[in-house]
């Protein structure tokens, strides 16, 4: 049986709390290896290792620390196949779609190869009679991630790159589901020159996640997850003085028009719903149709949700993979068993499916319900999972109303034709981030990713410049050099400008 252990200053280590957990192949069922459960010993070691690395980090020059990033670049391109063969093992999701994340991820890497630039304060001169005022952006010091399972190597990649090349030292906590790959990634730091102690992984579970939120030597937290635990992370890390982004969950829409290309629609429901079994933050899990877009949508659509191609991640011909547990695909089946009792019309089944050859593994074929309303929890609740709910509304104004009074912020999609409707409908909505014929809109690495209500909680949204702002300080200086001539002391508040 294999052991996954953790990676501290600099060095593999093998736990020591005398806790494990099981990873899973979820194509077949089977356990793979074990993977160490850190307490809050093991956290405070890597704590230890970063604080001893963080002054010599944050006192090299931006430059230097943009060079690792691009080494690290052409490493993380070199061995993209081998990690996306990891992600498949342990996630299941199809190969394809684990390159794609490791592309995402790569994009990150690239915009932090350009830190210097970003880093670029402002300056005045005679702000007033030989004083001059400038700004600056310096690290916060140690900070930690916690990331999911559903994207193992990207979300880190959302984090790090940006995390490390502002200054910061970083410890990252993955998912204790599929935590291989944040132990590649450890070892490319270091082939890139990452200094020991700079970057640290500690694997685990709730142990581990509040020895973070508690440590007094960890100064912020990012963390892509739950909005149950993203809530309670940003409250237990905002209380204990830290800086936090925590992302929570999500219930994204696709509001199909009636003037809208209904062969591209579906593709993109397809696309969007089913990829990756469902297990994405921005997958869109409903469609609301408005007007007569409904019939001819759910003609197009449930054909090829009963031909999806649900295979083993490594099939090459696989649309679909598995669900990442056997926990989670029991979760997903009864929000499925709940709406068919809740009274919306399950027009594609996948909860029979069964692969020969793989029956222990966690498969379940794309589910598609129709006429589902807003008081449904199929609805209300984030399921996770390869569902897709259609609900009907007879304008977009409706529709637009429905979206903006639910829960989650996160993502939202609209297919028109008519730019005056998108114009309006990219006002009216409050979410975070809006595509417009583009099933999944998420932002480029030069942007930012982030949603709005209960999907984010603190500030900033995640990489691109909110990255650069939440894994740095504001500093401004104020400076004047008297060339020896007294002013004597001055009682008024200082009006420089004068």
């Amino acid at each position: 049986m294999r052991h996954i252990g953790h990676f501290i200053g600099g060095k593999h280590v093998a736990g020591t709390s005398g806790h494990s957990g099981d990873v899973f192949d979820p194509a077949s069922g089977e356990i793979t290896a074990k993977v160490a459960m850190a307490n809050a010993s093991e956290v405070d070691k890597a704590v230890a290792a970063a604080n001893a690395a963080w002054p010599a980090w944050a006192a090299t020059p931006p430059l230097r620390r943009a060079r690792t990033m691009f080494k690290l670049r052409e490493l993380l391109e070199r061995d993209r196949r081998e990690l996306s063969a990891i992600v498949t093992s342990e996630h299941g999701k199809v190969l394809s779609d684990a390159d794609g994340e490791v592309q995402r991820g790569l994009e990150v890497v690239e915009f932090a190869s350009g830190i210097p630039h970003l880093l670029k304060g402002e300056y005045t001169d005679q702000v007033g009679t030989g004083i001059d005022a400038w700004s600056i952006r310096q690290p916060l010091g140690v900070v930690a991630g916690i990331t999911p399972f559903n994207f193992p190597i990207m979300v880190p990649l959302w984090m790090i790159p940006v995390a490390l090349a502002t200054g910061n030292c970083f410890v990252l906590k993955p998912s204790e589901k599929d935590p291989s790959v944040a132990l590649k990634l450890a070892d490319l730091m270091k082939e890139a020159g990452v200094p020991d102690g700079v970057f640290s992984v500690v694997q685990g579970g709730r142990d581990a996640v509040e020895a973070i939120i508690a440590h007094p030597g960890i100064a912020a937290i990012s963390f892509v997850g739950s909005t149950a635990i993203a809530e309670t992370i940003y409250r237990g890390g905002t209380s204990a003085g830290k800086r936090v982004q925590a992302l929570g969950g999500a219930k994204n829409h696709m509001v199909i028009m009636p003037d809208a290309n209904i062969d591209d629609a579906v593709d993109a429901l397809m696309g969007s719903a089913y990829g990756a079994a469902g297990e994405r933050c921005m997958a869109v899990s409903v469609a609301v149709t408005v007007g007569s877009a409904g019939d001819a949508l759910m003609s197009k659509l449930a054909p090829r949700v009963r031909a999806l191609k649900v295979a083993p991640g490594v099939d090459p011909d696989a649309e679909m993979g598995p669900l990442v547990t056997r926990e989670h695909l029991e979760k997903v089946r009864g929000y499925v068993d709940t709406g068919v009792k809740e009274g919306a019309d399950l027009v594609v089944d996948g909860r029979g499916l069964k692969l020969q050859g793989y029956e222990n593994g966690f498969f379940l074929g794309g589910c598609l319900f129709d006429n589902v309303t807003a008081d449904m929890r199929i609805y209300k609740e984030e399921i996770f999972g390869p569902v897709l709910s259609v609900m009907r509304a007879p304008d977009v104004a409706t529709a637009t109303k429905l979206i903006n009074a639910h829960q989650y912020g996160n993502g939202v999609a609209l297919f028109t034709n008519d730019g005056g409707v998108a114009r309006d409908f990219t006002q009216a909505i409050q979410i975070g981030m809006v595509g417009i014929n583009v099933p999944i809109p998420v932002p480029m690495a030069f942007h930012s990713f982030g949603g709005w209500k209960q999907s984010l909680f603190g500030d900033h949204h995640i990489y691109g410049m909110e990255g650069v702002r939440f894994y740095t300080r504001y500093k401004a200086v104020t400076q004047r050099w008297t060339a020896g001539t007294r002013r004597g002391p001055e009682f008024t508040m200082p009006t420089p400008g004068r």
